[in-house]
């Protein structure tokens, strides 16, 4: 396989997002495993880069990662209103689990479900089975990010030696416990997933494809899961009044 370049960066809000598409992350990846080094990626959408304005430690995981995705048709919008470095598309960490589980039918690529509630990743993992009967498990634990769990995770997870390690915690705790283990852990590619596997299991709804492709996914999560409504603004609107003050302090 060709060495492919990491692509440029965009930095919205002084949060770096690679400008990069699925076939581009993908092949990246590939890359990623067949060299062996560790490598953390980001599925960075408008809430991480508003998290990460007033969480420093957050913002430099984001911006040293060896992808920061760009999981939100609000940071494409914004880096063209910004003047920054076009995105070309959105690639979705829930699409991408899918997309890995492929990879891994189709080259034997062993995977790792880490988080998520007691009983998912097994649901989850049963899905895509179905659709890639020759997925590679390494193994499955749920688990949690705090301190005193994280030797326990660690001596579960580095027998089973994975080539891909998918963590469910939620932002910000997934990407800090990556962080802080990918040393330890020397997996090639550690990626923080969020909710994609209450998704692949069927526990949370994804919006309909039409609404995505409207860019309405944030209404369907608000009329679905109303409780969601300060994540929901954050992401959002207060996304887009910072993205216009930053324009309108260039001027």
């Amino acid at each position: 396989m060709m060495n492919q370049t990491i692509p440029p960066t965009a930095t919205i809000l002084n949060v770096k997002i690679h400008a990069v598409t699925t076939i581009q992350t993908l092949a990246l990846i590939e890359q990623f495993i067949a060299g062996g080094r560790p490598h953390q990626l980001t599925t960075t959408n408008p809430e991480f880069v508003v998290d990460a304005q007033h969480d420093e430690a957050f913002r430099h995981i984001i911006n040293r990662a060896a992808l920061s995705l760009p999981d939100g048709i609000g940071l494409l919008k914004a880096a063209r209103f910004l003047n920054t470095t076009p995105l070309p598309e959105r690639v979705a960490g829930s699409d991408l689990v899918g997309q890995l589980a492929e990879l891994s039918h189709r080259h034997g690529y062993r995977i790792f479900f880490l988080g998520a509630q007691e009983g998912v990743a097994e649901q989850a993992i049963a899905k895509l089975k179905q659709r890639y009967p020759q997925l590679q498990v390494a193994g499955y634990y749920a688990g949690s990010p705090a301190i005193e769990e994280n030797e326990d995770l660690l001596q579960r997870i580095l027998p089973t030696r994975p080539d891909i390690l998918l963590v469910a915690y939620g932002h910000p705790k997934q990407d800090k416990w990556i962080a802080r283990n990918i040393e330890r852990l020397q997996i090639p590619v550690c990626i923080g997933v969020g909710g994609s596997f209450d998704f692949l299991a069927g526990t949370s709804k994804r919006a309909p494809r039409w609404l995505q492709q409207l860019h309405l996914e944030w209404f369907h999560r608000l009329a679905t899961q109303p409780w969601r409504w300060r994540r929901i603004w954050k992401a959002v609107p207060y996304f887009s009044w910072l993205v216009l003050r930053q324009k309108l302090r260039q001027k």
